[in-house]
């Protein structure tokens, strides 16, 4: 992996592998669990799911308690997060960057979890086009939420935490994504709490 950003070079390093230690846990995966059961009712022929920017894989592990069969591949930028998903062995761990990646393969779901917030906003454009173009139908981005695009300190660092609207980012760029459903976690929900995270679903038509 070349040319990569100040960003992916931050998540390619030791606070990504530290990352991986805090969010192993029983309760982030029942919260995922819940979340994607609720999100992923609708989906119709869904065969082939790809995480971009899947870290250790805890999202993965989440779908494979809801499709038990279905090939799960996940992308992601630090090698020791990468190695957890192949060691796991019930998904596909890709070690490359989701803003420059080809893989000359599509999937009937493509989608992000709390990733989009760590790009540079300059180079969304790229991570919006490589969603688009690795999906077959459907595309899901669950995210925070802001209608102002603003960077937020992040554990102490700047510029590596942004919010914005970045599913209306994407349905104004590609005019035939329909919003299917979207949905709120809140972090002091009564069950399955999370951070608060707002999901969208799209569909291509």
């Amino acid at each position: 992996m070349s040319n990569l950003s100040v960003q992916e070079k931050f998540w390619q390093g030791d606070f990504s592998s530290n990352y991986i230690d805090r969010n192993k846990s029983n309760q982030f995966l029942s919260a995922n669990i819940s979340m994607f059961t609720t999100l992923f009712s609708s989906l119709n022929n869904v065969e082939s799911i790809i995480e971009f920017g899947c870290n250790v894989g805890m999202n993965l592990c989440s779908l494979r308690n809801i499709f038990t069969d279905l090939p799960l591949t996940g992308v992601g930028i630090n090698s020791d997060a990468i190695n957890h998903v192949n060691d796991w062995g019930q998904a596909q761990g890709i070690l490359d960057s989701i803003v420059n990646i080809n893989l000359n393969k599509k999937f009937d779901l493509t989608f992000t979890k709390v990733v989009l917030i760590h790009i540079d906003p300059d180079l969304l454009t790229s991570v919006y086009k490589n969603l688009y173009d690795h999906s077959n139908r459907y595309i899901l981005l669950s995210e925070y939420y802001k209608p102002t695009p603003v960077s937020i300190d992040y554990r102490g660092e700047s510029d590596k935490l942004f919010k914005c609207d970045f599913a209306g980012d994407m349905l104004e760029k590609y005019p035939d994504l329909k919003l299917l459903d979207y949905g709120f976690v809140y972090k002091h929900g009564n069950t399955f709490a999370q951070d608060e995270i707002t999901c969208f679903l799209m569909e291509k038509v």
